[in-house]
C-alpha cells in the first residue's frame, strides 16, 4: 500500500474535547497527516496552546469554545467552522465526562443528566449537524470515542451505559448515512493515561491492579489511540464503517495468562 493513503492533506477536521488527552493527541496526529484542525472544548484558554501546536506543524488551526452538551454551542461551532473553512471532512466526537464514581443505586439525577448530556446527547446533535454538512458536500467521516466500558459491564455505571449507546449510535449512523458517503466509526480505548482516568493510574496500588488486568502489562498512551483515528479518517480506512476498534492492550480478553492462578 502507498503511504499516501494515510494523507489527510487539505481536509478539515473538528475535534471536541480537544484540550487534553486523546483529543489533544489526535489533533496533533491529524495535523501530522496534513489536516487543518479545529479544536473545541469548554475553555478557550485550554485550547489555544493546542491550536498553536497544530499550526506549528504547517497546517491551519482554530480554537473554539463550545460546551457540547448545549446544542446551541454545537450549532455555533459548526457555523464558525463553515464560515472559516467552508467544509467539515472529519468530525471526532471526543468530549466526555464522568462526574460520579460509585454504585448506580446511589447516583443522583444531576450527575446522571450531566453524563448523558455530554457523552451521548452532545455527540448525537453535533454529529447530526456535521452530517448535514457532509451530505451536502458529498461525504465525510465521523469518529466517536466510546470505551471498553461500553462493551462489558464495569464499575463506572452510567458512564458505561453512555458508551454502550455510543457504539450502537455509531452503527445506526453508519447504516443510515452510508448512502451519503459518510463513514461513521468508533474507537473504544481501555485505560489510557489521561486526566479522565487519573483515579486509575495516579494511585500506585490502583495502578498496579489495573496493569495486572492488561495482557500488555501497561497502560496506554494517548498517542497510541491517535494512530487509529488517522487510519479511520484516511483513504486507508475508506471501506470501514459502523465498526468499533478496541484499543486496550488486550484487556477485554481477560487478565494476562501468566498471572492466572493455577
Amino acid at each position: 500500500m502507498n503511504l499516501s493513503s494515510f494523507s489527510l492533506e487539505g481536509k478539515v477536521a473538528v475535534i471536541s474535547g480537544a484540550s487534553r488527552g486523546i483529543g489533544h493527541a489526535s489533533a496533533l496526529a491529524l495535523a501530522d497527516a496534513g489536516a487543518n484542525v479545529v479544536v473545541a472544548s469548554r475553555k478557550i484558554a485550554d485550547l489555544e496552546p493546542v491550536a498553536e501546536e497544530v499550526k506549528a506543524k504547517g497546517v491551519k488551526s482554530m480554537a473554539i469554545a463550545a460546551h457540547i452538551a448545549k446544542v446551541e454551542d454545537s450549532k455555533a461551532l459548526t457555523e464558525q467552522v463553515m464560515k472559516t473553512f467552508g467544509r467539515i471532512d472529519i468530525l471526532m466526537n471526543n468530549a466526555g465526562t464522568n462526574p460520579y464514581y460509585g454504585p448506580i443505586m446511589d447516583q443522583d439525577e444531576k450527575t446522571y443528566d450531566i453524563t448523558m448530556n455530554v457523552n451521548l446527547k452532545g455527540l448525537f446533535f453535533l454529529s447530526q449537524l456535521a452530517a448535514r454538512i457532509m451530505k451536502a458536500q458529498g461525504g465525510g467521516c465521523i469518529i466517536n470515542t466510546a470505551s471498553i466500558g461500553g462493551l462489558r459491564a464495569g464499575d463506572l455505571g452510567v458512564y458505561c451505559v453512555t458508551k454502550a449507546a455510543v457504539i450502537m449510535l455509531t452503527q445506526v449512523m453508519a447504516k443510515e448515512w452510508g448512502q451519503y458517503k459518510i463513514r461513521v466509526n468508533a474507537i473504544a480505548p481501555g485505560v489510557i493515561k489521561t486526566r479522565l482516568s487519573e483515579a486509575l493510574w495516579k494511585d500506585p496500588a490502583v495502578n498496579a491492579k489495573a496493569i495486572a488486568s492488561i495482557p500488555m502489562m501497561r497502560l496506554g498512551e494517548p498517542e497510541e489511540v491517535a494512530g487509529a483515528v488517522v487510519f479511520l479518517a484516511s483513504k486507508a480506512g475508506s471501506y470501514i464503517t459502523g465498526e468499533t476498534i478496541v484499543i486496550d492492550g488486550g484487556r477485554v480478553h481477560g487478565e494476562p495468562a501468566h498471572l492466572k492462578k493455577k
